[in-house]
């Protein structure tokens, strides 16, 4: 599940003066943590510090931490439990999460840890998101931060019994509407998300002109070639593929492909490498100049058509067509005979795509990455490619 949607702020303030905000996730986790602390007999203060993601830490990084407003915490009627609560901050850039109440209602239990989603909180009805069908829309990252962080509490008060955690978001339901949880099949409420814990304060004019900046600082290094990416994630297996490039040569592209490749040719730009997941090259593939996944969704049947023409049997062209997300492509693709020839057909028509922008004045790559890091296909401009 990614992020829910863009906010179109029109700031163009420089990126050292934007406000950072925090995920849902960990929102979620400080209202657990204050909860669990106030149930276990210490004082529940304005204020609780927090693990973040990723989980596991990246190797030789210690964990981050971020200390966290706390809205509220007190003892439900019954007394078995105890409700913490925490105001999302999305910082600069608000999104459809922004001023959320994220309550976590919290009780001990014999024995181990265990979550689940309350009112407010989305249910995964459809497959291809990294979390099954029938839990609570709490992303896989979120997850092991709220357990962390619980861990940590159960820790400092010398528990060693279970906890039971419930995150409720009162209005979840209204906000739901303004993301693309119904069209994910993502029903009654929004998702508990954030892959690193806080909100990057992006607003699309800032971006754009971070990006920019980011070129200029390369071509000043004498960078000749520069690798751009989606994420940090595919920045980093970038990295992996052009060990011999100084890390000035990288910068994150985030959506905004069409802007990207065009500031490229204009900096004078040699080279050009493009790293993404398959949703991304799909989105590239189509042609989009920006690919977030609130502005343009995926085209499922043309997909299934691109498909058909790299070899793909008929029995697997309807659920290709009918699929929710690139992911459950993937998995559905995955054991064809025909794979490689689908995925260097996707490709390449990345690759044209991209040609839009760059001319033929620029040497082209793409990257296509899997979800757990393997490179899956790369297509050069230059009559080469690979594919694995």
């Amino acid at each position: 599940m990614g992020e829910q949607t863009v906010n179109e702020t029109g700031q163009t303030r420089d990126r050292g003066t934007l406000r950072e905000g925090f995920t849902t996730g960990t929102a979620a986790t400080a209202a657990a943590c204050a909860a669990l602390s106030l149930l276990l007999g210490m004082p529940c203060g304005s204020s609780i510090e927090v693990p973040l993601p990723p989980f596991p830490p990246e190797p030789g990084e210690p964990v981050r931490r971020l200390t966290v407003p706390v809205a509220g915490c007190a003892p439900a009627p019954d007394g078995l439990l105890v409700v913490g609560a925490v105001i999302k901050d999305g910082g600069d850039d608000p999104d459809a999460t922004h001023g959320a109440l994220i309550e976590a209602h919290v009780c001990l239990t014999p024995s181990g840890f265990s979550l689940d989603g309350g009112e407010g909180v989305g249910r995964v009805t459809l497959p291809g998101l990294p979390v099954p069908v029938g839990e609570a829309a709490i992303n896989p990252q979120p997850r092991r931060q709220i357990e962390a962080g619980v861990r940590e509490v159960c820790a400092a008060c010398g528990y060693a019994g279970g906890v039971a955690v419930r995150i409720v978001v009162p209005d979840g339901v209204a906000r739901a509407q303004r993301t693309m949880n119904g069209r994910l099949g993502i029903l009654g409420g929004i998702s508990i998300l954030g892959t690193r814990g806080t909100v990057r304060p992006f607003s699309h004019s800032s971006w754009k002109a971070t990006i920019a900046q980011g070129m200029d600082v390369a071509r000043a290094a004498g960078c000749t070639a520069v690798g751009l990416s989606t994420g940090r994630r595919s920045e980093r297996l970038l990295m992996g593929q052009y060990a011999d490039w100084p890390e000035l040569a990288f910068v994150q592209a985030a959506d905004f492909v069409a802007f990207s490749l065009e500031q490229a040719v204009a900096k004078g730009f040699e080279q050009v490498a493009w790293a993404c997941f398959f949703g991304k090259l799909v989105k590239l593939a189509q042609g989009h100049a920006y690919t977030h996944a609130q502005t343009v969704p995926i085209d499922f049947p043309l997909l299934s058509e691109w498909c058909r023409e790299a070899g793909a049997p008929e029995a697997v062209l309807v659920s290709v067509a009918e699929a929710n997300t690139a992911r459950q492509v993937l998995e559905i693709i995955e054991p064809l005979p025909c794979l490689g020839d689908i995925l260097e057909a996707l490709t390449r028509r990345a690759l044209c795509a991209a040609r839009a922008w760059t001319g033929s004045g620029v040497a082209v790559t793409v990257h296509l990455f899997d979800f757990d890091g393997r490179q899956l296909c790369v297509v050069r401009d230059r009559s080469e490619h690979t594919v694995e």
